[in-house]
């Protein structure tokens, strides 16, 4: 599970579950507290650590294989790049996000357990590098197995 919490001043909160699927991990759940049909980047970023206000103490995006930042299942990519949430009419993204190429538990270079999934201010447009154009981070939780 990832539990959300507010970054940078935001509002913005929630909760995911993460779970193998595929390729990769596979993201589910809900985040409130953002814009009425705003959209945002959401990112697996390299470290679990949500301690700054800002929460920067995640690090940069998670990417064990040293890839340009890009669009998942859409060539070359972070192993922690994933696609654009948006927000309904309340302000509440519905989740339904995948990660390729990661594995969650098992502490091979590309596991996710233990990182941090932050939502950004503002869509990814694929192509900056390294960050997508993002802006900045509104909430940052930890990905946390059950064992």
């Amino acid at each position: 599970t990832v539990v959300l919490a507010s970054a940078s001043g935001s509002l913005v909160s929630g909760k995911l579950t993460v779970r193998p699927m595929g390729d990769g991990v596979h993201l589910t759940g809900e985040i409130g507290g953002l814009t009425p049909n705003s959209t945002h980047a959401i990112h697996i970023h390299e470290k679990g650590d949500c301690s700054a206000a800002d929460a920067t103490s995640a690090g940069g995006h998670f990417n064990p294989a040293a890839q340009p930042h890009g669009q998942a299942d859409h060539g070359a990519h972070h192993a922690g790049d994933m696609d654009n949430l948006v927000a309904n009419a309340e302000g509440v993204a519905k989740v339904d996000a995948h990660a390729s190429g990661v594995t969650l538990g098992g502490g091979a270079p590309n596991d996710v357990a233990g990182r941090a999934v932050i939502v950004h201010a503002s869509p990814d447009d694929y192509k900056s590098q390294p960050t997508g154009n993002a802006g900045a981070r509104l909430a940052c939780g930890v990905i946390k197995t059950g064992r």
